[in-house]
């Protein structure tokens, strides 16, 4: 009998957890954050599209490359369903410029920004948002250079 009590409320408790917005939740977070670095990705794209480069100076550039590095670190370890609901925004948020056919090359580049030494970058992005001026970034500032070739990469790939 207290076996069935205990198998009860488990069952009861798994249900309450899978009806609420706990696991929606974890979703929406994932979609949200690919459909931010897809709409980055557009934004970026357009200005790559138009100048043929990537110009890390330019402050559009430099916040749209803070938005795309923060949803590349969200999928360093990340679980499949995550990647999944990503993916989804990913697609979404870009306006269907990253879609089923480059979709695995847009990710592959992602994980790649991922695993680069961004943190002169990152803080470059930081002071702009702080004081609306960022410090120059030259080829040989840390990171500059493997960021520059991998996000060319990316836009290629589109």
């Amino acid at each position: 009998m207290k076996t069935l009590k205990h198998l009860v409320a488990a069952v009861a408790a798994l249900s309450i957890l899978t009806s609420c917005s706990v696991l929606k939740g974890l979703t929406s977070s994932a979609a949200s954050a690919g459909s931010n670095t897809g709409s980055a990705i557009a934004a970026i794209y357009n200005i790559f599209k138009s100048t043929g480069g990537i110009d890390l100076n330019n402050i559009t550039t430099l916040v749209n490359l803070g938005k795309i590095l923060s949803g590349a670190k969200s999928l360093t370890g990340a679980t499949e369903a995550f990647t999944s609901d990503f993916t989804s925004g990913l697609i979404s948020g870009s306006s269907n410029l990253v879609n089923s056919a480059n979709v695995a090359s847009v990710l592959s580049g992602l994980k790649s920004l991922a695993n680069i030494n961004t943190s002169a970058i990152t803080k470059a992005t930081s002071a702009y948002s702080a004081n609306g001026t960022a410090p120059a970034l030259t080829n040989s500032t840390e990171g500059v250079s493997a960021t520059v070739s991998a996000l060319t990469k990316l836009m290629k790939a589109l």
